[in-house]
């Protein structure tokens, strides 16, 4: 229980620091309106690291189903515990999302643009490419679980023993940077969602909550950020576990 609470609260804060800075740049009339990418891939980094610094250790931190199954996939972590965790993961978003609509709730309704509003939610492509789109997300999710596992391998961690070192010393930290170099690098096609439950999570919420002048959700979209990321973090997984081993 306190291993699915702790995904539960990651999550959560993962998604109330990062939605939130994506609020703080779109929304009409808030004090950070326009600051940019730069600010919302760094609110993003902070984000996952803070998550990870305070759950860590009691969860492993994965706040992500793509990495919850791709350690289940190279036998680092019981699939038993994966249902479980999922589930804390997208309750955790869906609830973080929640937070971020009552924190910035008079700037829905001075915000016109219903694109800018779920944009603060859920990614969407620069251009809709089904395929390229895919790849991007693949891309981007191979890179982050690539990088945790080479960070944990760092770490001189036992396989399978992810929550002994991700939660301690820089390595949160080093984990935010790898969302940051991510963003930086390779966020402009998609919006780098690299994360099934931060952009399902929060598009249920855009659906549900009552949003002042909300659009639709894209759910024609919504697929992709979850189906490439899984794609993604299995293979950085089974190519990191192939050559190195762990």
């Amino acid at each position: 229980m306190q291993a699915l609470l702790g995904e539960f609260f990651g999550t959560m804060l993962l998604i109330i620091l990062g939605d939130g800075v994506v609020a703080g740049v779109l929304l009409r009339n808030s004090k950070a309106e326009n600051s940019g990418w730069i600010v919302i891939t760094f609110g993003w980094a902070m984000g996952v690291a803070m998550a990870v610094y305070c759950v860590g250790q009691f969860s492993g931190a994965h706040i992500n189903p793509a990495v919850t199954i791709s350690l289940a996939v190279v036998g680092q972590f019981d699939w038993a515990m994966v249902p479980g965790y999922i589930i804390a993961q997208f309750l955790g978003a869906f609830v973080g999302a929640t937070i971020v609509w009552l924190a910035y709730l008079p700037h829905w309704r001075e915000t016109a643009d219903p694109g800018l509003k779920l944009g603060v939610f859920s990614t969407a492509p620069a251009i809709y490419n089904t395929p390229a789109n895919i790849v991007t997300e693949i891309i981007g999710t191979f890179v982050l679980v690539f990088g945790i596992f080479g960070i944990i391998a760092n770490a001189g961690a036992v396989p399978g023993d992810l929550s002994a070192v991700i939660g301690a010393g820089i390595n949160p930290l080093l984990v935010g940077l790898l969302v940051l170099g991510i963003g930086l690098s390779l966020g402009g096609p998609t919006g780098y969602a690299i994360n099934p439950a931060r952009d399902l999570g929060p598009r249920i919420a855009h659906a549900v909550l009552p949003i002042a002048g909300k659009g639709g959700s894209d759910w024609g979209y919504s697929w992709i950020p979850v189906v490439g990321p899984i794609i993604g973090g299995i293979l950085g997984a089974v190519v990191f576990s192939a050559i190195f081993g762990g």
